[in-house]
């Protein structure tokens, strides 16, 4: 097949993803790096500056921008369910509700709290942040080491961004793949999820044998939490409350900016019914946006970012490259080559990546008939292996809420869970593509 000069230009387009993930492994501020990546794309296109402000505008009602909205509505839920104490609760219930005297048991309990309130923050620092006070006590009067804590916070934590309904990395799953949530759960996440944690299980279990020496200070003096008894009825009012959002969305396949409504609803309801004024509850809601004004704008110029490529026809051209590989692995191929893409060329946010990926390659995968759950699959997988393949910011807060030094230790678990993570990510594919 022959490529003209038109092509190549094209195809160079592509060096602004390139450029953009080498800034970011290099550790330039992802706001700056995506900056310089748009920057680049208007010199590709040859934008003039009214094209420039055009495309901008354009990028404030663009779907990136809507999904880093709802992250910041997410972080102000986050505040109201802290101050109402609702996350506590959630915690000590689902812990003590499935009891402590035991290592086993322990474990249990850390994996499912970390599953609920990181899926229900859609963060998982923030959510690391209320667990980890009320874990750390309970962890010591078993003498669960610290490396062990720390990996089963990390991939519980992960594997929770991946199960809440309303986290980001799910919204945009189902925004750009147009699957439905229950489609989306059995196909995608649970079955990387089990593999996930079945592996952390494993390595937790390892590492507290290997690091039984590090282990925390049990003191006499913890103070555990109590709630009241309108603490009580405000977190069952939110259980009650959030399980009716995910009812109504299912049975009227909401779309995403149903999510809006539901991170606003469930602040000022929950908020209310905890004794909250109005006045304090928009307080918590805008001092917890505010943590992710700057994950904000760098969604709203990953739109352009994005888009300034495919005018600039670098999409086309990797399509005109990737056509032979219908004759060469054909779709399992092609299912591969998507998630090891997102795994280890493109470190950012995950919703980003999704967003990314999905524009890169669904034009072969439509072209080559691959199945929709199965590029959903990849796309998924993609994000997760990132964060245990290359040590990054969910690795070390969880570390950090641990109050674990261990960095070999993390990254042992990530690098053995990474290793799973692909072989499952090849499994996959050749059997479902």
């Amino acid at each position: 097949m022959h490529y003209d000069l038109a092509f190549w230009w094209s195809f160079a387009s592509l060096l602004v993803i390139v450029i953009y993930a080498i800034l970011v492994f290099k550790g330039v501020d992802p706001l700056v790096a995506t900056a310089i990546g748009v920057m680049l794309g208007f010199l590709f296109n040859h934008s003039t500056p009214l094209q420039m402000g055009k495309v901008m505008e354009e990028a404030l009602g663009s779907f990136l921008a809507t999904v880093g909205f709802i992250i910041m509505l997410g972080s102000g839920l986050g505040e109201v369910l802290n101050e109402t104490k609702v996350s506590h609760n959630l915690v000590l219930k689902i812990v003590y509700g499935i009891g402590i005297n035991t290592q086993r048991r322990v474990k249990l309990g850390i994996i499912t709290s970390s599953i609920v309130i990181v899926g229900i923050l859609g963060t998982l620092a923030g959510g690391l942040a209320i667990l980890a006070p009320i874990l750390r006590p309970i962890a010591a009067s078993v003498g669960l080491s610290r490396p062990s804590l720390a990996v089963l916070m990390q991939a519980s934590g992960e594997e929770a961004l991946i199960l809440g309904p309303f986290a980001p990395p799910v919204v945009a799953l189902l925004g750009v793949t147009g699957l439905s949530y229950s489609t989306m759960l059995t196909h995608t996440a649970l079955p990387i999820s089990c593999v996930t944690m079945l592996t952390a299980w494993i390595m937790a279990s390892r590492l507290q044998k290997e690091y039984a020496l590090e282990l925390f200070e049990q003191s006499a003096n913890q103070e555990q939490f109590k709630p009241s008894k309108r603490q009580n009825v405000t977190t069952l009012f939110f259980i009650l409350a959030f399980l009716f959002c995910v009812i109504y969305g299912l049975i009227f396949q909401a779309k995403t900016s149903f999510v809006i409504f539901v991170m606003l609803f469930l602040a000022i309801s929950t908020g209310l019914v905890g004794g909250l004024y109005l006045q304090k509850i928009f307080d918590l809601l805008v001092s917890g946006m505010k943590k992710n004004l700057h994950l904000f704008f760098i969604f709203i110029l990953l739109d352009p970012f994005l888009n300034l490529v495919q005018s600039a026809g670098g999409f086309n051209a990797l399509m005109q490259l990737f056509a032979p590989l219908e004759h060469f692995g054909g779709k399992p191929m092609l299912a591969i080559l998507t998630g090891l893409t997102g795994a280890f060329g493109m470190p950012a946010a995950s919703a980003a990546v999704i967003k990314m990926l999905h524009t890169m390659f669904s034009p072969v995968a439509i072209q080559m008939q691959l199945s929709v759950t199965t590029f959903a699959f990849s796309i998924l997988l993609a994000t997760r292996i990132t964060n245990f393949a290359l040590p990054g910011a969910n690795m070390f807060a969880a570390m950090g809420f641990a109050e674990s030094e261990n960095v070999k230790a993390m990254i042992k678990n990530g690098l053995t869970v990474a290793s799973v993570q692909i072989m499952f990510l090849i499994i996959y594919s050749t059997l479902f593509a």
